[in-house]
């Protein structure tokens, strides 16, 4: 089955650009979008790995001046709706997506090459639950096409000394992220943990590693995504563009 023959919708991202999606399929959550905002690096080469269907490497076009972005997906049906974007928004001298395996990114586009990486991984580790491993959601959510340690060390080959890797994941895998960070030669430097309100746990956390840097975190203040009435924080609100 084709991007062309599985019902989609156009989603309007609300700056510009649109969005094709899967309506039974895994869709973007807030965790990208945070992602795409928190990665406005300075930078003229950039890889998106485990894009989906393109929603980090279309926002990233919006917010920065980043000359082109690469982006690897596994999956051929979100692979293909992520080149049918990048075609829709007129992105294609900017954005180009690949199908593929990110383990095999260096080989094909280069070692030491990026400025930046970012990457949404999946957060659960393979092994947590029974899970169809060829079900969409599984792959994007699971690590059964790759695990924790792929993600960083293909980032870290991928990377130009001092180039960055900005990744968001869950707080329960914190830990397992700044260990393979350093295994890699990526130092973490910058934090910031998101949470739903802020009277309430955390419930996700940006990272930015740099690659050969010194050893320093610092830890920007929390975000909360929700007010007490249940509406956007001002600066979700800003984030997105609204």
């Amino acid at each position: 089955m084709t991007a062309s023959t599985i019902d989609v919708v156009l989603d309007d991202l609300q700056n510009g650009y649109h969005i094709y999606q899967r309506t039974d399929g895994f869709k973007f959550g807030i965790d990208a979008v945070l992602l795409a905002d928190f990665a406005k690096a300075k930078a003229r080469r950039a890889m998106d790995l485990c894009t989906g269907t393109g929603i980090v490497p279309i926002l990233l076009a919006a917010k920065t001046d980043i000359e082109h972005i690469d982006a690897v997906e596994i999956q051929h049906d979100m692979a293909e709706l992520a080149k049918r974007s990048v075609g829709y928004n007129g992105l294609e001298k900017r954005i180009s997506v690949l199908e593929g395996d990110l383990k095999d990114a260096p080989e094909t586009f280069g070692r030491g090459v990026y400025d930046m990486v970012t990457v949404n991984p999946p957060y659960m580790k393979a092994g947590g639950g029974i899970v169809n491993a060829a079900d969409m959601k599984t792959l994007s959510r699971h690590e059964t096409a790759c695990t924790l340690s792929d993600v960083v060390r293909v980032s870290a080959e991928l990377l130009r000394p001092h180039g960055k890797l900005f990744m968001v994941h869950r707080p329960s895998r914190l830990a397992d992220v700044f260990w393979e960070m350093r295994r890699y030669g990526i130092e973490p430097k910058l934090m910031r943990t998101v949470q739903p309100r802020s009277d309430r746990e955390m419930n996700l956390v940006l990272i930015c590693g740099i690659k050969g840097a010194r050893p320093e975190l610092k830890v920007l203040p929390p975000l909360a995504v929700y007010n007490a009435d249940g509406s956007y924080t001002k600066e979700i609100d800003e984030i997105y563009g609204r």
